[in-house]
């Protein structure tokens, strides 16, 4: 079916808020707020304090104001093609993916739509995700993406939602768009030292589960799971807000607010505690998981988390480029921090191949022997455009094998 500009300029907004559940005089006093914040000069800080309070930015309307200026851009010129010009771009290697998942999408909302709509809220969602694909061809789509999307779409519509897809992908969830999985799990491996920190005894109970039930709520930002759109609108107001590593926070907070829950169910039995954590509980309270949320964020920062677990995180992940005083950051330095991760998974990639094969040899390698090795990998390294790797990863086989021996 083509797209017709009088079709899509007839899809309703997928407003269905806390707007209508929100004091009338409290709310129309709170969107003065939110939009003075977004008026130059702007005033984020306050924007992300009202973004996070309760009942957040209370309708679509006044999101369509404020999410450009929480992810930190103001206009359609920041490093975005116009919206004819990225259907002549090359082809994006995931697009038959995006084609599978978009049919699978708008299951729970909008509601009370005909066919004809819903197909027309699928081709706009598979426009948004494959105009982002193709002007930034080295993101990685990711089954669950398209979760993300359709919400940007609903809230912002098909004009808006590129910019903003795009900034998201770039500056805020860039490392689930990576071409590995590894720094989407370096953001779970946080949730462990997050519990320790709070709740000693219960992160002992789920110690031999392993995070990974944590992932697909993280990766799409809890839209795969949530379905009430009131509900994810609003949440996003709140993730947008703050910084990326606070999904992970709330993510705990929801496992402590289940704390008798799991008790319930033995330790030594990790595919059960998995099979419940990774199924949110019906209802969500947002308002009171947000609020602790925060709380857990401020009493027990990243830094500060035990077991070292910040200083394991790559200084060019999200978690790190959207804390602290980081100002702002555009879709060029989005790239450029992409490109390094890449380099840092290719050598965090050929550092394990290494230290396999000296496992392996561990005997054999000493003297002259290793030696000739060196001089090969290091050879192997320069080969591949690595030369800043070669100190590095040469003085890591140093300390393996003075351990080995």
């Amino acid at each position: 079916m083509s797209m017709g500009s009088e079709d899509h300029a007839n899809l309703p907004s997928g407003d269905d808020t806390y707007e209508k559940d929100y004091p009338s005089e409290k709310g129309r006093d709170k969107i003065t707020q939110i939009l003075d914040a977004c008026t130059k000069p702007r005033d984020v800080d306050q924007l992300i304090a009202l973004s996070t309070a309760t009942g957040g930015l209370v309708s679509d309307e006044v999101r369509r104001v404020a999410w450009p200026v929480l992810l930190g851009y103001a206009s359609t010129a920041d490093g975005i093609q116009t919206l004819r010009s990225w259907r002549d771009l090359p082809r994006h290697k995931d697009e038959d993916q995006v084609r599978l998942d978009v049919n699978r999408s708008f299951i729970y909302y909008p509601q009370n739509e005909s066919e004809k709509q819903l197909d027309l809220r699928k081709q706009e969602l598979s426009s948004v995700i494959t105009q982002v694909l193709r002007e930034h061809p080295m993101l990685c789509y990711f089954q669950g993406f398209h979760d993300i999307v359709q919400v940007f779409l609903l809230v912002l519509g098909l004009e808006q939602a590129p910019n903003a897809v795009a900034h998201l992908s770039l500056l805020r969830i860039r490392d689930f768009m990576l071409p590995s999985l590894s720094a989407s799990v370096a953001h779970l491996h946080l949730l462990p030292s997050i519990l320790h920190a709070v709740d000693a005894k219960l992160c002992q109970h789920l110690s031999q589960t392993q995070p990974f039930f944590a992932l697909a709520a993280t990766l799409t930002l809890y839209a795969h799971d949530i379905q009430e759109y009131g509900d994810i609108a609003r949440l996003f107001d709140f993730l947008i807000a703050q910084p990326a590593v606070v999904p992970i926070y709330f993510f705990a907070v929801i496992i402590l607010s289940r704390r008798e829950e799991l008790f319930d169910i033995p330790a030594d039995e990790p595919e059960m505690l998995h099979s419940v954590l990774s199924k949110l509980p019906k209802p969500l309270n947002l308002e009171h998981l947000i609020s602790r949320t925060m709380i857990l964020f401020n009493d027990h920062p990243p830094e500060k988390l035990p077991k070292r677990a910040w200083a394991k995180i790559s200084c060019h992940s999200v978690l790190k480029t959207t804390y602290g005083s980081g100002g702002d950051q555009s879709l060029k330095d989005g790239e450029a921090l992409f490109e390094l991760q890449v380099l840092q998974l290719r050598r965090a990639e050929l550092r394990k191949k290494a230290l396999t094969r000296i496992w392996q040899y561990r005997r054999p390698v000493c003297g002259l022997g290793f030696a000739v090795f060196v001089g090969v990998f290091s050879f192997w390294l320069r080969k591949r455009g690595l030369d800043s790797l070669v100190t590095i990863d040469i003085k890591r086989i140093w300390e393996i094998l003075s351990f080995l021996h």
